[in-house]
């Protein structure tokens, strides 16, 4: 089984977009991970419910997170970030697979892996477990913190019910993402999109100048009027049935 967890933003200061995130959808930081600094990251943690919206910035130039920045014309979506209840059977089948993996670890009941783009499509993927962590989505989640559950804001929005790939080739994206997780895809009104347990995973065409990549979120929202309220206010664009936060679409639901 598979569920969304986490998403991932990129901007070049994650303090400030988690801000924006504050603003506009009512948030709060639950975390700033100090291991990362390892590899030359920031970042800044905030629940959606029980997932997370996190945000990096890298601290020098020239690593990943700051080239995906030029090349995808500022900040947003950056990685989908899995949580399977079984990971040994998701390491060996990217394995046989022929997926190259450029990110793991295990420590305290969390493993990490973290698929290559290029062998995905679409946007980074991670497929992560945490031990004792999926029975209860409240319970833990290593990379949020210890007391994550503290920084639960849920006046406006309540859940990640979606995440929105842009595709030079939704089609052939979906179907890769399709083989590696072993859920079958669907259409979903034309859509080419994948049932996650609690979200679903959607690909579409590459819809501005920005080329593939993680475009968008869907929020489940208990006060859209609010979110657009607060979205004017903050002068970040607003469309009829999204808003665009750290240039990401977060469409409202």
């Amino acid at each position: 089984m598979l569920r969304l967890r986490q998403i991932a933003l990129v901007a070049h200061d994650d303090l400030a977009a988690a801000q924006e995130l504050i603003d506009v959808l009512g948030l709060a930081i639950a975390y700033h991970d100090p291991h990362i600094e390892r590899i030359k990251l920031h970042n800044t943690l905030l629940p959606v419910g029980t997932q997370i919206l996190e945000i990096v910035s890298p601290l020098e130039p020239g690593i990943t997170a700051e080239r995906y920045l030029q090349r995808r014309k500022g900040p947003g979506g950056y990685m989908v970030i899995t949580q399977t209840d079984d990971h040994p059977p998701r390491r060996a089948r990217v394995e046989q697979l022929g997926v190259r993996i450029v990110g793991q670890f295990d420590a305290e009941g969390f493993t990490n892996m973290q698929l290559h783009p290029r062998d995905t499509g679409g946007s980074f993927l991670e497929i992560d477990y945490q031990e004792g962590g999926w029975e209860d989505p409240m319970g833990p989640w290593s990379p949020a913190g210890s007391d994550w559950q503290q920084a639960i804001r849920t006046d406006l929005v309540t859940a990640i019910t979606a995440a929105e790939m842009q595709c030079d080739d939704p089609e052939k994206v979906a179907s890769r993402w399709s083989e590696i997780v072993e859920i079958e895809r669907q259409d979903v009104d034309g859509v080419p999109t994948i049932p996650l347990e609690n979200a679903t995973l959607r690909f579409v065409p590459v819809l501005d100048d920005r080329g593939e990549g993680l475009a968008g979120i869907d929020l489940a929202c208990r006060d859209a009027d609010k979110v657009r309220e607060n979205a004017e206010r903050r002068g970040v664009p607003v469309a009829e049935d999204h808003v665009v936060l750290v240039g990401m679409r977060c469409y409202l639901r």
